[in-house]
């Protein structure tokens, strides 16, 4: 087990991008920026960024993921073999669905065989190790969730299956891992692993067009990610593998419901991550029961609790998140537990309806939290 688990306040990722950064970004797709000038705008977001996380006591930093236009950058920005795609999900906010003016439409297909495009982790992960003031993260996607890549009609005669092209994604982010290692000294690695939603909850229709079964999809699921994970670790013992999981966050929005309990024994048991992010701000995340898969003692993984939420400006009571603390401790040893927002600012560049005022006082919140608990 890595130093990590001594950490117990953790930021997800991503946090609201400027307004200059968006005009910027504006700018350069329209070719009216260059690339320096782009960069230029990207590093102040992130000394920024480095400011705001410093000031709430955060001790492992992110650059907010100001250099990518969404979480899913691994796939949709730096993977070459795709063309654009739109795929449509259905997303829920205040109960309601969005309308498709607001739906999140943008994506990609697999049109050839994948191969990397670019260094995008690598330019985060070298001004990180210049600027950042003390131990950082870098995050990224996990190739796992490759199927959203694929399409039938676009991919099929470059990969049959999305397993053919899953098979053909590992080595490519097992490659990634150890450039960011080898060439930039990171020592801290978060997968994104959203694939577990389509077991999490039944009513998702986007099952691989309905060929699989939720138990196939969990067993492919488990397969990738412990392979990752266990390649990682075999490669690099000593850095800090973690893993991310919610129910979707696009403009305060969400696109799955559900308790972990259809996944946890296996997940928990055969992903040997060092530490779970686990979104649990709503009760759409279903209680802390199926936490009592988690391995314990002091191999097993830390899980942080994501009981703050991202999507509305209003804190949670200090006491309510104590006592929710003390509940999943029920399940997993205080010593290994520990507490985050339930995902990210802003996965895409827009970001969630929230200022940056309210952003800071929910790091500050995470922060004097733990500081309660433990001390």
């Amino acid at each position: 087990m890595t130093p990590s688990r001594s950490y117990h306040a953790e930021h997800v990722g991503s946090l609201l991008r400027p307004p200059y950064l968006l005009d910027a970004r504006a700018a350069f797709e329209k070719g009216e920026l260059a690339i320096a000038e782009l960069r230029a705008a990207e590093d102040r977001a992130i000394d920024e960024n480095l400011r705001i996380q410093a000031d709430a006591g955060v001790e492992v930093f992110t650059d907010g993921e100001a250099r990518r236009e969404s979480w899913r950058a691994g796939l949709f920005e730096s993977v070459d073999g795709v063309v654009p795609a739109p795929r449509l999900m259905t997303w829920y906010r205040d109960g309601k669905e969005l309308t498709p003016e607001e739906t999140l439409s943008d994506g990609v297909a697999a049109a050839a065989k994948v191969s990397r495009k670019g260094d995008l982790t690598g330019t985060e992960a070298a001004f990180m190790a210049a600027r950042a003031p003390g131990l950082f993260k870098v995050t990224m996607i996990s190739v796992s969730m490759g199927g959203m890549i694929w399409h039938p009609e676009i991919s099929a005669p470059a990969y049959p299956t999305p397993a053919d092209l899953i098979e053909d994604l590992i080595p490519l982010q097992l490659a990634e891992i150890d450039a960011l290692v080898a060439k930039h000294g990171v020592r801290w690695i978060q997968l994104d692993s959203l694939a577990y939603n389509r077991v999490i909850d039944a009513r998702r229709d986007d099952r691989i067009r309905g060929v699989r079964t939720p138990e196939e999809l969990l067993e492919a699921t488990i397969d990738v990610d412990s392979r990752v994970v266990r390649a990682i670790k075999r490669e690099h013992p000593d850095i800090t593998v973690a893993m991310h999981i919610c129910r979707g966050n696009y403009r305060s929005s969400w696109a799955a419901s559900g308790s972990y309990e259809a996944v946890a024994e296996r997940l928990f048991g055969e992903v040997p991550v060092d530490r779970f992010l686990l979104e649990y701000d709503t009760e759409r995340a279903g209680g802390f029961e199926p936490l009592r898969f988690v391995p314990s003692g002091p191999d097993g993984p830390v899980v942080v609790l994501g009981l703050v939420t991202t999507k509305v400006p209003g804190l949670e009571d200090p006491d309510g998140l104590v006592r929710r603390i003390d509940e999943a401790a029920r399940y997993v040893p205080l010593d290994n537990l520990a507490i985050s927002p339930q995902c990210g600012f802003a996965s895409g560049s827009l970001g969630n309806l929230i200022s940056i005022d309210d952003q800071r006082r929910k790091l500050d919140l995470v922060v004097s939290t733990a500081q309660r608990v433990w001390g």
